[in-house]
Parts: C-alpha cells; structure tokens; sequence
C-alpha cells in the first residue's frame, strides 16, 4: 500500500538528492507542487483568530458560534475533513501577532476572525507575511482591508449603510428631497452622511436632491431649530446617523413640529433598547439597514442556518448578527477552497476569494470587492407591533466585479 508515511519518506529521499538545486527552478517548482502537498496531512485547516478571554469574550465567543454552526452542517471539503484550529488572542494588542503567527505555523488554509478591527489589523501581518488569506466577520474599519491584500470581510463597511438608505429612499420610495442630520463630532456619522448624500445625488440625478444638511453634536439637547428648517425644506426623508436614544429624541420633537418625513438610521438602530425606547407612533417614522439575514433574506444558507441554530439553541432564541455573519464567513471559505482545489496553495484560496461573485450568503448576497470588501445586499428594517420587520433589501448594482460561480455545496452535495 502506498501510504502517506511512504509517500513522505519518498519525499524526504528526493528533497535529499536535489538539496544542491535549492536555488534552481527545477526545486522550487518541485516544493510548488510536491512538497507543499505531501507534508500536511489530509486535513483541511481552518484557523479561527478570536478574543475567546478577556474584555471581547463575549462578542468572539458569538463569531466562534456562527463558525461552529457552519461546520456542523459541512465538515469537509476537496474530499479532506475540515478542522478548526482555534487561536485566543485574549482581546490584547500585544496579543494578536502571536496568536495570529501560531495559525500560520499550523498551516491554515484560510483564518476566519477577528472580531475588533484593532485585532485584525495587529495580526493580519502574521497572515500576509505567510500567505495566508483572512475573514474578519463583523470588521467594519476599512484599515483591516485596504491595509492588508490578503484580509477579506463579510460585514459590509460601515459607509454602506448610507447607500443603502438613499437606494431605499430613491428607488423604493420615490423621493426627489431629501435632508440630512449628522453629528460633526463623531466620524462614523460624518462618512456615512456623505456616502448616503452622493448616493442621493446620483439616483436622483439632481444635485439640489439633498434639500438641507443639519449639522449637530451627540449632547444636542434641542434639535427643533434644525427640524424647522428641513421642515421648510420640504424633506420627505432625514438621514440620521445616530445612537437610538438620540434618534428616538429627534423623531419626538420632529412630530411636535407636525414634521411628516421618514427618519432612515443605521444599524445603530438594530438594538433590543430601540423596541423599548418610543411608542409605536414615534417607530412608524424611522427605518434602519441591518445585518440580521434569516429575516431578511430566503435561500438555501439562510434555511440551513435557521435550522441548525434553532436546534442547537432552541427556538425562542434569537441569533446576533456576529453569529450569522460567523457562518457565512465559514461557507465562503470552503467555497473558495472548493474552487481553488486545494487546501494548501493558499494563494490559489486567496485568488479564489477575491473571484467571488454574488455568494448566496445567509446574510445576503456577497461579492468582493478590489479591496476585499463585501458589495451586498443591505436589508431595510422598521418595527412593527413590537418587532423587527424587513421592510427592503437594498441590492448593490453589478457589473464592477468579474463573473463567478457563487455556487454554495450544502451537507451530502
């Protein structure tokens, strides 16, 4: 029988009798396709990069889960058992190039994780120096991507959200004006107000589209002086960018001033407080994109992914969005894996993640963009009768990425 142990002993023999050519093409082309298939074992690797102590537990301990569920449902890809390799970067700085470079010593195809941007962006060095390609899964710093050629992410970046809110604004509801409420002292808010605006300005191809831009602080007390001016504006949707608590209290005084516009947030809004923050009046007038997929999106890995985390956390339990998103992140890896046809050219991987195409993703469709984030699809979401409910999935407009399979193999396929 020719089996692995004799397999690499013939390996070993040979690396001997060309170790005077180590400098030569003939070697490296042999390493290339011999060596770096032979020396690991028939086990794809699949390395998780995650904060599992310290002050981020909580919130890797909810990625972790998202990847375990996937991996119970597809535990094997090109043929090969999958295994997870975990490394705990114990939520430090100091930390995550250590935990980061044991996963490269492993020989991972492909590390999922982590989560906090800091984190990523501290080990991701590990992983570019080795060749080895990343996920982060609720990273939304453009650094951890466009720092790093081999750092991909599942969560789309937080400027998004603004395109997505003017595409629901324009193409879903009709509007020709539009206002704009953003707090100057807080970055996200400034970067999201502004994608929305341009977005705005290009649907509507009119660049007085954006009637009114109010510019706040979050400690804003009264905000009617503003509202009274996008009132006279005439609004018909006010951008708002803002934690809940302050978007609920601008809505309130926005209905004294008898102010008949829709208030559009972010994922800000996506929060368990905002059910309980206002009477359903003051909800009926704000609207926010979300991450959450298995409400918003029907297909085969939203299917899968209800079904596995109802069973193993019972049906009254709600998955969070780092847990969906976990799961996608786990599915896109054996995707690329499953195109390249190898779990150790680790470039072909790479290659085939930034190949990807509209990936029928649980949280959406996903494709790649040149920098490695996500284009995809942006749910929509209001509350109504005391919960969340898809109102529009905002999808992002193809052409700028190349075609590809976007195929998803589920269990037995």
């Amino acid at each position: 029988m020719n089996s692995p142990g004799r397999r690499l002993a013939a390996a070993v023999v040979v690396v001997v009798l060309l170790a005077g050519m180590a400098g030569c093409e003939t070697y490296e082309n042999f390493a290339d396709e011999f060596l770096r298939d032979e020396l690991p074992d028939d086990v794809v690797r699949i390395g998780v990069f995650e904060p599992l102590s310290g002050m981020d537990k909580d919130a890797g301990e909810a990625e972790l889960a998202g990847i375990e569920l996937a991996h119970s449902l597809r535990a094997e890809v090109i043929g090969k058992p999958v295994d997870l390799v975990i490394s705990d970067n114990h939520s430090n700085i100091d930390d995550a190039f250590p935990a980061a470079q044991y996963l490269a010593d492993k020989k991972v195809a492909v590390v999922l994780g982590s989560y906090r941007s800091t984190l990523s962006i501290a080990g991701g060095n590990a992983f570019a120096e080795n060749g080895i390609p990343a996920i982060a899964i609720t990273n939304s710093n453009p650094l951890v991507t466009n720092t790093n050629d081999y750092y991909f992410r599942v969560r789309y970046v937080e400027s998004f959200q603004g395109v997505a809110a003017a595409k629901y604004a324009v193409e879903e509801l009709g509007i020709s004006k539009a206002a704009v409420m953003r707090e100057t002292d807080n970055n996200f808010s400034v970067a999201v107000s502004q994608a929305f605006a341009d977005k705005v300005v290009s649907l509507t191809g009119n660049p007085d589209s954006i009637v009114y831009t109010a510019d706040c602080t979050a400690d804003t007390a009264n905000y009617s002086p503003e509202l009274g001016k996008i009132k006279d504006a005439g609004a018909e949707v006010v951008f708002l960018p803002t934690s809940v608590e302050n978007g609920v209290a601008v809505v309130k005084q926005a209905r004294k001033l008898g102010l008949d516009a829709l208030f559009l947030g972010t994922d800000l809004w996506y929060d368990e407080s905002m059910l309980r923050a206002a009477d359903a009046e003051t909800l009926a007038m704000m609207a926010f994109s979300s991450d959450m997929g298995r409400r918003t999106v029907e297909n085969e890995l939203s299917d899968a992914f209800a079904r596995a985390f109802a069973e193993e956390y019972g049906d009254e339990a709600e998955p969070s969005a780092a847990t969906l998103l976990g799961f996608d992140a786990y599915m896109l890896a054996l995707d690329a894996i499953e195109r390249a046809g190898t779990s150790v050219r680790t470039d072909l991987i790479r290659d085939e993640l930034m190949r990807t195409h509209s990936f029928p993703g649980a949280s959406g469709n996903i494709t790649f963009d040149e920098n490695g984030d996500p284009i995809k699809s942006v749910p929509i979401t209001t509350v109504r009768d005391g919960a969340f409910v898809n109102i529009y999935t905002a999808e992002p407009n193809w052409g700028e990425a190349e075609e590809g399979s976007g195929e998803v193999r589920m269990p037995g396929e």
